[in-house]
C-alpha cells in the first residue's frame, strides 16, 4: 500500500478539511513545512497533541509522529502582507489580493480623530455641552491615553 520507510499524516485544516502529507521519520518539522506550504512555512503553526511544534529541527520520530497521525494546521497572519486566515488544502487557485492592512492598524487613528473631534465640538460649543457629557469626554480621553501609553509604551 505505502513505500517502505514512509508514513502518512492527516493534516487536518480548521475548516475540517483534511489532505495526507506523506513523509519519512527521519523529516524535520522544518522540511514536512517547506515540502507541503512552500513559501508559508513561517505562517504555518503545526499542533500534534496539543503541542506546538516550534522546533523545526525536529524529527518526526523524536516527536513520536507515526503513520495515520493527526497534525492540526492552522495559518496565522505573518509578518508581511495579511494572509487568509484558512489554508486552501489541495491545488489553490490564483491567490486573492492581500489587504495591505491589518484591521487593527487603523483603530488608534480613528479614536483619536473622534477624540479630536469631541474636544473641537467641547471647546466650540460648550453650550451643547453638559456637565456629565464633558465628564465622560474627559474620562474617554484619559482611558484612551492609558491604552495608548500601555500597549505603545513597552
Amino acid at each position: 500500500d505505502a513505500c517502505p520507510g514512509l508514513i502518512k499524516i492527516r493534516l487536518k485544516f480548521l475548516n475540517d478539511t483534511e489532505e495526507v502529507a506523506v513523509a519519512r521519520p527521519e523529516d524535520t518539522v522544518g522540511i514536512l513545512k517547506s515540502k507541503y506550504f512552500p513559501g508559508q512555512e513561517s505562517q504555518m503553526k503545526l499542533i500534534y497533541r496539543g503541542q506546538l511544534l516550534q522546533d523545526q529541527a525536529r524529527t518526526l520520530r523524536s516527536l513520536r509522529i507515526t503513520d495515520n497521525c493527526v497534525i492540526h494546521c492552522h495559518r496565522c497572519r505573518g509578518t508581511g502582507a495579511a494572509a487568509p486566515a484558512l489554508p486552501e488544502p489541495g491545488p489553490a487557485g490564483p491567490a486573492a489580493p492581500a489587504l495591505p492592512l491589518g484591521g487593527g492598524t487603523l483603530m488608534v487613528p480613528t479614536v483619536m480623530v473622534v477624540l479630536a473631534l469631541g474636544w473641537y465640538f467641547r471647546i466650540n460649543y460648550r453650550q451643547l455641552f453638559t456637565a456629565p457629557a464633558t465628564v465622560s469626554l474627559i474620562g474617554v480621553t484619559v482611558l484612551v491615553t492609558f491604552l495608548a501609553f500601555g500597549v505603545y509604551g513597552q
